[in-house]
C-alpha cells in the first residue's frame, strides 16, 4: 500500500462511490411508497460499500481493513438481492441500468476479493 496515499486512490473505493450513484438514479422511479422500506435500504446498504472501505483503511492494520472489506462485500450482496427483489415486483423500470448496477457489483466484487487476498497474504 506504498503507493495508495488515501482510500480515495483505491480502486474498490472509486467504484464503490459509482455504485451508490447509480443505484440512487435508479430508485428515482421508485413508488413512493417504497421511500421508506426497499429504497431506504438500497440507500444505506449502497452507502456502506465506499464507507467501510474508507473505515477499514482508516483502522492501519491489513486485519481490521480486511474485516471492514468483508462488510461492504456483504453490502453488495444485500444490494443485489434488494434489486432482484424490487426487479420481481416491478418497481425496476429502467432494465438497462439495472443491468449495469448488477455488473458493477458483480465486478466490485472480484475486486474487493482480489484486493481482501493480497491484504490477507
Amino acid at each position: 500500500m506504498a503507493e495508495i496515499k488515501s482510500y480515495k486512490d483505491l480502486l474498490i473505493w472509486q467504484k464503490g462511490i459509482r455504485i451508490v450513484c447509480l443505484v440512487y438514479q435508479l430508485l428515482k422511479s421508485f413508488p413512493k411508497e417504497e421511500l421508506y422500506a426497499l429504497t431506504s435500504q438500497l440507500k444505506r446498504a449502497s452507502v456502506s460499500i465506499p464507507s467501510n472501505i474508507a473505515e477499514g483503511y482508516g483502522r492501519n492494520t491489513q486485519k481490521l481493513f480486511s474485516h471492514f472489506l468483508d462488510i461492504s462485500r456483504g453490502s453488495l450482496f444485500e444490494i443485489e438481492t434488494q434489486l432482484l427483489i424490487a426487479n420481481e415486483l416491478g418497481f425496476i423500470i429502467d432494465q438497462t441500468l439495472y443491468k449495469e448496477i448488477l455488473g458493477q457489483i458483480e465486478e466490485e466484487s472480484k475486486m474487493i476479493n482480489s484486493f481482501s487476498k493480497t491484504l490477507k497474504n
